[in-house]
């Protein structure tokens, strides 16, 4: 099933933190599934590479759809990030853009308007730190040495 979380609508607010090269770690809020902590290999693109994003969406609805499409979203998602970045494609407008593939190749993505996401400033670093820190120790051990056979099955979401 092909699904960009109702264009980003299904997103509610969130951080990822890429000060750690090579690890993207964070916690999103989604409708009908509530927090999800994120352990993806990889890094932000040369834009926002190494640095922590925050973002709120201003277009969120938390409705019935969600339950059905994302309700079964595994908690925590593990996997590796695609692309994550501000400005995705240099022939579009600059806006968030977050895609991502599960261990079980599960294939995400969502979208926001500009305004809706930020660089952390480092002022403000402290009370994500410690959430990160938490995030990035418990799931790591859960992040396989070699990623999965291309014989198991993928889906889109």
């Amino acid at each position: 099933m092909a699904q960009k979380f109702g264009n980003g609508r299904w997103v509610h607010e969130g951080f990822l933190d890429n000060r750690v090269e090579g690890t993207i770690v964070g916690r999103v809020v989604f409708a009908a599934v509530g927090p999800v902590e994120f352990y993806l290999k990889g890094d932000f693109k040369p834009d926002i590479a190494g640095e922590v994003i925050q973002f709120r969406n201003s277009r969120f609805e938390d409705d019935d759809t969600a339950v059905q499409v994302i309700g079964d979203m595994e908690n925590p998602q593990i996997g590796t990030a695609y692309v994550i970045s501000l400005d995705p494609h240099p022939n579009l407008v600059p806006h968030p853009y977050v895609e991502w593939f599960t261990l079980r190749k599960d294939h995400y993505r969502f979208e926001l308007n500009p305004e809706d996401a930020w660089i952390v400033p480092t002022a403000e670093l402290d009370s994500i730190d410690q959430e990160s820190r938490k995030i990035r120790e418990t799931l790591a051990v859960q992040m396989p040495e070699r990623p999965r056979s291309d014989d198991e099955d993928s889906q889109w979401v």
